[in-house]
């Protein structure tokens, strides 16, 4: 283990710079590079000539000794957070926002507002080594009394505060990724429950309907069928570009990267499916160029009630209606679980819930005669 020791050097004839001397040398891992070195912008005069200077060299060697004795305790405990050279210092605000415009080919308006609800809380002035467990439960407990930051100041649902707080637990663990933070914060601060809703998916006579129905958008009704003959999520189906589909007739499918997980994934998809694309472009060229999260909202109030389908359907609606078709339709979880790219079986065992053909034939198992009604 390094031992740290207080070192001076002459800066001029009164004065000396201190500084830490790590032996042997330990890796700075922000630099990638082995550092003995620590300077602490700290100095004493030579010989005080008067209280003032006999005061400071005083303090300034009490203060030393104590940076020493807690850069000694956090080497002992693998803690290089002083190495960072002003990095911890950095706005935490703007690493959420260089995420958020990582993240603007997805449902970019969801991470806008996740950073805007951030702001709402703390600021704009929170950096990096402000970050602590206690911070984030204070967060976490600001977003679940339901603020209204718009203009109308409509409260939030619990769902829409778990979905605000995923996304800021996703620029927790990029940070640390990153080595920017010492702590997984990701790990240790827990994901909002999310209060357990109803579905809705389209019953294949309402799918059929909707895709027999005239639309405002070509674009977007394609994109939206598309999703609901392959599962795809949104981010997935707007980043998707003629170089992801291969195949031929009967066997094609689309090698992607999942934009959620960022795993390598392989779907088989349908012939129909191929159809909805049309002609195919340039490798390099997005199938389906110009979707927007924010014109789909106006698009669905329109094509649904010209198709007379009276539920609450989003885009995310049609990944569901995949799942929960290919279910009624013989195809195992197991399965099931692949195709949607799914990390762990109880996301997909959600689908099962819905899809219980057990319950459906239990309830009409009671009969009575009714003639006389």
């Amino acid at each position: 283990m390094s031992k740290v020791t207080i070192r001076r050097k002459a800066i001029s004839k009164a004065r000396h710079t201190i500084y830490l001397d790590h032996y042997p040398p330990i890796y700075n891992p922000y630099t990638g590079k082995l550092q003995r070195t620590e300077y602490l912008k700290l100095y004493t005069f030579d010989k005080p000539s008067n209280s003032a200077e006999r005061l400071h060299n005083k303090e300034t060697s009490n203060l030393v000794e104590y940076i020493r004795a807690s850069r000694q305790i956090d080497i002992q405990n693998r803690r290089f957070g002083f190495l960072s050279d002003g990095t911890r210092d950095s706005s935490f605000i703007e690493h959420f926002r260089t995420f958020t415009i990582k993240k603007q080919r997805s449902d970019s308006d969801n991470h806008a507002m996740a950073l805007r609800y951030f702001i709402a809380f703390g600021g704009e002035d929170i950096k990096l080594s402000d970050l602590n467990d206690f911070l984030c439960e204070d967060y976490k407990n600001f977003l679940l009394s339901g603020p209204g930051i718009s203009r109308r100041e409509k409260a939030i649902s619990k769902n829409t505060a778990v979905n605000y707080f995923a996304k800021f637990r996703s620029v927790l663990k990029e940070v640390f990724k990153r080595g920017l933070i010492d702590v997984d914060l990701y790990k240790i601060v827990l994901p909002i429950k999310p209060k357990e809703t109803h579905r809705d998916r389209l019953e294949i006579e309402e799918f059929q309907r909707l895709a027999s129905t005239p639309s405002s958008s070509d674009l977007m009704k394609r994109a939206a069928l598309f999703s609901g003959l392959t599962g795809l999520r949104f981010s997935d189906v707007q980043a998707l570009t003629y170089s992801n589909i291969k195949g031929v007739p009967s066997r094609y499918y689309l090698q992607y990267i999942q934009d959620k997980t960022e795993n390598a994934e392989v779907l088989p998809i349908s012939d129909q499916a191929i159809q909805l694309i049309g002609k195919r472009g340039e490798p390099q060229q997005l199938v389906f160029d110009n979707l927007k999260y924010s014109n789909l909202k106006p698009f669905f109030v329109s094509w649904l009630s010209r198709a007379g389908v009276y539920k609450n359907i989003t885009f995310h609606s049609f990944r569901h209606t995949y799942a929960t078709l290919q279910l009624e339709y013989g195809t195992d979880i197991f399965t099931l679980s692949k195709l949607l790219g799914h990390k762990s079986l109880k996301s997909t065992q959600v689908y099962a819930k819905i899809v219980d053909k057990k319950k459906t034939e239990a309830a009409g198992r009671i009969v009575l005669d009714l003639e006389c009604l």
